[in-house]
This record gives structure tokens, C-alpha cells and sequence, in this order.
């Protein structure tokens, strides 16, 4: 599949890149350098340009064996990446994904992550076809939550022990929205 542009009014999603024109790699870096985000997503965290080209490659070739789908969430006027976001563990038969989501640390609290995760679900559920869209996170992160609120997701329960993060063991809450599921409001 070729990647999906999506306009999300101040933001404008597009695939990952590092080619002649366009260069994500050194705000790949600065995202995973920050802390919070390396805590809560250390398996893909790129901690140079060379691991961040890695990142690009592979978000790229989830597209073109369509197994994956993944946005450069970027500022309209700027261009500048703001968030990332990637549908992933794609089942078509049964028209779902899990999402996993990133803010870059400078455009935290601005509500870039709730504006550009939403506008993917409607690509998702509309142009994709896909049914159900799973969302889960750490239970002491209280970002994710709001996130997954804002979006219009519904928790479906916690899973206990699911995830290791700083060497141990943490529960996950367990999110999902469906496309039958009426659009969320815009939470301020």
C-alpha cells in the first residue's frame, strides 16, 4: 500500500522520511531522547541517525508489505514533526490494529496526539475499512489515558502484569474503539 496523507487541519500527517528533500531522522533522536518517551516505548526508540534511518526504513516497509501504517504528525506551517503515530499488529480479515503514539516533548499538552490520533481513526474506520482499534498503556501514565479519552475510546479492563518498564513488571489499561462507536467530542 502507498502511504496516506492525512490533513488534520493544524497538523499534516505523512510517512516517515529521510530522502533528498525531507529529513525526520534528527527529531526522531530528540523525541527518544526524552525520558518519558524511552520509558514507555524503549523497543523502538532510535538513540542515533543511524538507528533513526533504521526506524524510517522499517516504518516504510510496514506500508509497502501493508502491515503496518505510520504518520510524521507535522506542524501545517513548519513542517516540523510534532508526533508520531503507527497503527500496528494489522489483522485484515478481522479489520483491526493497535495504535501506539508518541508527542514529541516539546509539543506536549498542546493537543496534537488527541487531533492527529483522531483524524487517523477516521481514515482507519473509513478509507481502511477497519473494524476495531485497540489502544493500551501503562497504568501510572496518566498522558496515555487522556489520550485515549479524548479519542473516544472505551477501557475495557487492565492487564495485569503485561509490560516491563524500568525492569519490572506493570499492568496496562486496555482501550479499544470500534467504527460503530458514535465520533468523539473534542475535550479541551
Amino acid at each position: 500500500m502507498e502511504p496516506v496523507e492525512i490533513n488534520a487541519g493544524d497538523y499534516y500527517l505523512r510517512a516517515f522520511r529521510n530522502d533528498d528533500r525531507v529529513s525526520d531522522l534528527r527529531a526522531l533522536v530528540e523525541a527518544y531522547a526524552d525520558p518519558a518517551t524511552r520509558r514507555y516505548l524503549y523497543a523502538l526508540a532510535p538513540s542515533s541517525e543511524a538507528a533513526a534511518e533504521m526506524y524510517v526504513q522499517f516504518m516504510t516497509m510496514g506500508w509497502e508489505k501493508n502491515y503496518r501504517w505510520s504518520w510524521a504528525v507535522c506542524d501545517a506551517v513548519t513542517a516540523e514533526v510534532t508526533a508520531g503515530v503507527i497503527l500496528h499488529n494489522l489483522d485484515h480479515r478481522l479489520g483491526s490494529a493497535e495504535v501506539s503514539c508518541w508527542t514529541h516533548p516539546a509539543h506536549r499538552g498542546k493537543g496534537v496526539l488527541p487531533t492527529a490520533l483522531n483524524a487517523v481513526l477516521g481514515w482507519a474506520f473509513g478509507g481502511a475499512g477497519l473494524h476495531r482499534i485497540v489502544y493500551k498503556h501503562a497504568v501510572e501514565n496518566p498522558s496515555s489515558q487522556r489520550v485515549a479519552e479524548k479519542c473516544g475510546f472505551t477501557l475495557e479492563g487492565r492487564l495485569r502484569d503485561n509490560e516491563i518498564i524500568d525492569d519490572q513488571r506493570v499492568d496496562e489499561l486496555q482501550w479499544s474503539r470500534l467504527a460503530t462507536d458514535p465520533a468523539p467530542e473534542q475535550l479541551p
